[in-house]
């Protein structure tokens, strides 16, 4: 016929082929957080956070920059930073600081009330210890 023989035992084969995909996992959502919010027996953080400092900074133009400092070090900076790049549909780096030596949050734009309500919403600090600067 038209089709070869070894056309029509492949597309055979590749019908018979079951999906294997374990869809098990996906019943517990994944928490980015899970190593950040350890907790100890009195239910409170097992460390304290300080002030956390969003500033902003003009770029040129309309362009500008936020910065977040005063994270907790022990905190993972990374997927902190991906869960609200993610969230707030704005890119962003972690940075060193070289004055303090410290980690800092960067992101592109005026994200300066996204990332306030993120850390208060997701328990990262509080929100009288959460400050806002700039303009």
């Amino acid at each position: 016929g038209f089709f070869s023989r070894s056309f029509i035992r492949t597309k055979r084969r590749i019908a018979d082929t079951r999906c294997m995909s374990n869809i098990g996992n996906l019943a517990a959502p994944f928490d980015p957080f899970a190593d950040a919010a350890s907790t100890d027996k009195t239910g409170g953080s097992t460390f304290s956070q300080g002030v956390v400092h969003i500033r902003i900074q003009q770029r040129n133009g309309r362009k500008s920059i936020t910065t977040v400092t005063g994270l907790n070090q022990q905190l993972d900076l990374k997927k902190i930073l991906k869960a609200i790049k993610k969230e707030h549909c704005c890119n962003g780096t972690v940075l060193k600081d070289e004055e303090t030596k410290e980690e800092v949050l960067q992101f592109q734009g005026d994200q300066r009330e996204a990332v306030r309500s993120f850390l208060v919403k997701e328990e990262i600090a509080d929100k009288e210890t959460v400050k806002l600067h700039g303009f």
